[in-house]
């Protein structure tokens, strides 16, 4: 029975890395498709890779997730709860996606933890919550706002004398590079998110040691799921980001990856804080938009979405906990 709870466990943690990876994929490409930089088949399969290789640049997100969140659950009970916990995380996911709204699959999952530890009657490290889930999801979208707003100030400046149609010419090319920084991101962020939930569950299945380096297969497994999902791709919220905050242009759209990238790799390295590739390159695109002239940006849509960011933590949480009391009752 462990064994076999075990392996549930880890195809759900990869099932919900699938659907982190086409929920997400808007995150990496959309500015990329919207202007035309990259066909959606080219920009699909480069996120993919990428996402492969961040994926492999680190581990102190999956530490967070798998050490500060929650106490690790023990027997089978913990097995319970790390599965109601994905569930949760896995319902919104799929909620958020059908409506196209841009939501946090990183803050499903956190809400999912918290929720499945409460109904089960473990610790949360409330302190670790706050300080890396909580702060980094109010600032993090602060900081791509007025980042991508000076960012994409600076390019207009520099180049205010460019002919327009070469200089458009030039930035569809180095969107390429920005969209693959984007998508090297993610897969940093994003695949070791479900990495430090597996390392929790064979911690709970006595298979690993707690404090024991991420194995090589569960980086591959997490890394690789996150690819296919990408290449799935998930349309409706690209065209939400793409198409429905503001029509981005070339020059726009490499400001809003530039910024979006360096925010996610500056949040995994220096801090280990699992920030939401969603948060940082939506309001990366709102703070670019902003300078053609603040009613350039559809609040509207924007407010939405923002609504939906404020929701997703305490709905996964609610589903997870549901979800535990169900699987409590019928299982454990």
């Amino acid at each position: 029975m462990d064994t076999f709870a075990l392996v549930v466990t880890i195809g759900v943690a990869l099932f919900f890395t699938y659907t982190n990876g086409f929920h997400d994929s808007a995150n990496a490409i959309a500015t990329s498709v919207s202007t035309r930089a990259l066909t959606p088949r080219a920009a699909l399969a480069m996120a993919a890779v990428m996402n492969l290789a961040g994926a492999f640049m680190g581990s102190g997100v999956a530490k967070t997730v798998s050490e500060g969140v929650i106490q690790t659950p023990e027997g089978s009970k913990g097995m319970g709860i790390l599965f109601a916990a994905l569930v949760g995380a896995i319902v919104w996911n799929l909620i958020t996606w059908y409506f196209g709204l841009p939501s946090s699959s990183s803050h499903a999952l956190f809400g999912g933890m918290v929720g499945a530890a409460l109904a089960g009657s473990t610790t949360v490290y409330w302190h670790g919550v706050v300080d890396k889930i909580v702060v980094p999801m109010f600032v993090s979208p602060v900081i791509g706002l007025l980042a991508g707003y000076l960012v994409m100030t600076v390019i207009m400046w520099i180049f205010r004398r460019a002919n327009p149609h070469k200089a458009k010419r030039g930035f569809r090319i180095a969107q390429t590079v920005s969209a693959a920084g984007m998508a090297l991101g993610h897969g940093l962020q994003d695949a070791q998110k479900t990495m430090g939930i597996v390392v929790m569950a064979l911690v709970i299945a006595d298979v690993e040691d707690y404090g024991d380096p991420i194995p090589v297969w569960v980086k591959l497994a997490c890394a690789l799921m996150l690819s296919l999902g990408t290449y799935a791709g998930g349309w409706r919220i690209m065209r939400t980001l793409g198409r429905k905050i503001i029509e981005l242009d070339p020059p726009q759209g490499f400001a809003a990856e530039t910024t979006g990238a360096s925010i996610m790799f500056g949040s995994a390295f220096i801090f280990h804080a699992p920030i939401s590739t969603t948060h940082v390159i939506t309001s990366a695109i709102m703070g670019v938009g902003a300078t053609k002239r603040v009613n350039a940006v559809r609040w509207g849509v924007a407010k939405n979405i923002i609504m939906g960011w404020f929701i997703t933590m305490p709905a996964a949480a609610v589903v997870a906990a549901v979800s535990f009391w169900i699987v409590n009752l019928a299982f454990l």
